[in-house]
């Protein structure tokens, strides 16, 4: 390791203050849960490492303008059991307890889990379900950046290094509109995720699917919307013939795009099961 210097700040300011000087040399740690890992094995070598995780303003999960704001250092322990986020958002409640061990969950912050840029990253895909828009704030710029756009390449994120990640946000759900996640891990505990889904469904009172928007992990280079089974998906009804046909179809869907591949077989088999509980309970969540 060549850390020659480490800083702590307390807010904001002092931290895109610290970004603007050393720019390239420097990291920013949060949960540290990846950085950590990177440090030991030699695959990251900053010079300054700036410790953002006991920045208030960055770890508060608010509600304003009908939009649930969640800050870049909030944890997945927090997201799991905030009071602010309902039971037709449980779909991102599920896929922050799903993360690894208790130990990882209290660590690990929603930010490092975007700005690995890992194709599977289990909160990811219940953001790109909700159109959730990330805001990131330089000393001399703010913007806003469809989070779906935010997505360079595995590993890569349109955030330059006198940026930071500041908060990710999305509408709050009405009445009819739900969010489901399931998840096919290796193991139970401490599973690195291998294939999720996540699901936004928006339906009329008859249970016909207006709006849908569907994130997937390990399903490409990066987490991704899967926009043709949306499409396919749109103006059917929310019922078992539809699960099956959806599931079909998103089967196609996955094996035209890794056509070639070792893992093609067996991830555009097993995203059928994936699919089918994740609308599912879609369905359970709406009907009660």
């Amino acid at each position: 390791m060549n850390i020659k210097k480490t800083y702590k700040p307390t807010n904001l300011e002092d931290i895109l203050d610290l970004l603007d000087r050393y720019g390239e040399k420097a990291k920013l740690l949060a949960g540290g849960t990846d950085l950590v890992i990177g440090l030991k094995n030699n695959e990251v070598f900053p010079e300054v490492l700036i410790d953002i995780f006991d920045v208030q303003e960055l770890k508060e999960v608010n509600i304003k303008d009908g939009y649930i704001e969640m800050g870049s250092a909030v944890t997945f322990s927090s997201i799991y059991k905030s009071n602010k986020l309902g039971d037709n958002i449980i779909g991102l409640k599920e896929a922050a307890h799903s993360v690894g061990s208790p130990q990882i969950r209290n660590r690990g912050t929603i930010g490092g889990n975007i700005c690995n840029g890992s194709p599977a990253a289990d909160t990811v895909p219940p953001l790109l379900a909700l159109g959730a828009i990330a805001t990131i704030k330089s000393k001399n710029s703010e913007r806003e950046v469809p989070l779906e756009n935010l997505f360079l390449d595995k590993g890569k994120v349109d955030i330059k290094p006198n940026e930071i990640l500041y908060s990710v946000k999305f509408k709050e759900l009405e009445k009819n509109q739900v969010l489901s996640f399931s998840k096919l891990g290796l193991r139970k505990a401490l599973a690195i995720s291998r294939i999720c889904t996540s699901l936004y469904v928006d339906v009329d009172d008859n249970k016909v699917i207006r709006n849908i928007r569907i994130g997937s992990g390990a399903l490409g280079k990066y987490c991704l919307r899967e926009k043709k089974v949306e499409e396919f998906l749109i103006n059917k009804k929310l019922e078992d013939k539809t699960i099956l046909e959806g599931s079909d179809y998103f089967k196609k869907v996955v094996e035209e795009r890794l056509k070639g591949r070792s893992t093609v077989e067996f991830k555009s088999e097993a995203v059928k099961g994936i699919f089918k509980e994740a609308m599912n309970k879609a369905l359970e969540l709406i009907t009660n």
